[in-house]
């Protein structure tokens, strides 16, 4: 069984035609865009025309290579662009069009749906997920117990089954700063950086980080780990190995240490914008918004007492279509939440 989930966020909209077994990712190819969906909304709190008609184009073409591929049915969510913008009506009239059921979930649900997508990879580790997008960046602590832990505890798990394991989230939180809002906040895509700039682009990350982090603190356990997912964090991998083209495989679960990042921090900033395009390594849509992504990180790394972060591959896509095949097949979502999936490639 072949299934889509699309996702759009602030910056890429973003395609995963999957096959899952038994509550695991057998087999996934992901599509990625930049559309920056989000340009001005941090402002104006409304989308753009001309992002709404990007993103549409580039959904529709998502729709159309899905049911190419023979996927069976397909899920779509919206995350912080589309909950900050007050005519994100005018985008899902578009989408549905397509045929698709939009959904814009709460930053909780994109946490969770992330740390799901992840915590395969660290079974009976408890983890700090964050996941750094355009808008917001989720931060979620918890634990996937395997299966024989999970049968030799007394403990009261707070979430679901998932064929023999334990979801264990012990917090979650959807901070509103991303690397374009903190991009448009401090002008940091100009070819004329201010050291002032750069300084309050700092400030107000250590500061919204910082109080999450603590926030974390007094809710469960130090955390083992550190894990960041999206588009900055695989970037910074990429940059530091020069990798062109892109390779996924030597990306996931690969470490940067938190002087690493500041080494990539002094790059960006000492380019211009053209000068950032031309980094082996970042593409070249992503310059703009790569030094904000880049400071944010760096915060957060400091912040949770991190000095390595553990960039991982297996995203909010990964939980989306794992938790769209267990609804599908009519299971219980191993989420707090029920995706609606519409079908595709009907006779």
């Amino acid at each position: 069984m072949l299934l889509a989930a699309i996702d759009i966020g602030t910056v890429t909209a973003r395609l995963a035609l999957a096959q899952v077994e038994d509550g695991r990712v057998i087999r996934m190819a992901k599509y990625t865009q930049i559309v920056n969906l989000g340009e001005g909304v941090d402002k104006a709190k409304r989308l753009l025309p001309e992002a709404i008609h990007r993103c549409v184009g580039c959904v529709s073409s998502y729709v159309d290579h899905a049911k190419k591929e023979g996927a069976e049915a397909v899920v779509c969510t919206l995350t912080s662009a589309a909950r900050d913008a007050e005519n994100a009506p005018d985008l899902g009239m578009g989408l549905a069009s397509l045929g698709l059921e939009p959904m814009i979930i709460p930053g909780e649900i994109e946490g969770a749906l992330t740390f799901l997508g992840v915590s395969h990879d660290f079974e009976n580790h408890r983890i700090l997920v964050a996941d750094s997008g355009g808008g917001s960046t989720e931060l979620v602590v918890g634990t996937l117990v395997g299966q024989s832990v999970a049968q030799g505890t007394n403990q009261q798990l707070e979430d679901q089954q998932l064929d023999g394991q334990q979801l264990d989230i012990n917090f979650v939180e959807s901070v509103d700063l991303g690397c374009r809002r903190l991009t448009e906040r401090f002008n940091l895509s100009s070819d004329h950086l201010s050291a002032e700039d750069i300084d309050g682009a700092h400030q107000m990350a250590d500061q919204m980080m910082s109080e999450a982090i603590s926030r974390a603190q007094k809710q469960c356990a130090v955390p083992e780990l550190l894990v960041g997912v999206g588009g900055t964090a695989t970037s910074l991998i990429a940059i530091r190995d020069h990798l062109d083209p892109y390779d996924p495989s030597k990306v996931h679960l690969n470490h940067i240490s938190l002087d690493e990042v500041s080494q990539i921090e002094g790059l960006l900033a000492s380019k211009t914008l053209k000068e950032r395009e031309d980094i082996t390594g970042l593409q070249a849509k992503r310059a703009p918004v790569m030094l904000a992504g880049t400071i944010l990180l760096a915060e957060l790394m400091k912040s949770s007492g991190f000095k390595h972060l553990v960039v991982s591959e297996s995203d909010l896509l990964f939980g989306l279509v794992v938790t769209a095949s267990a609804v599908y097949q009519g299971k219980q979502s191993p989420v707090i939440w029920k995706p609606i999936l519409r079908p595709l490639n009907e006779k």
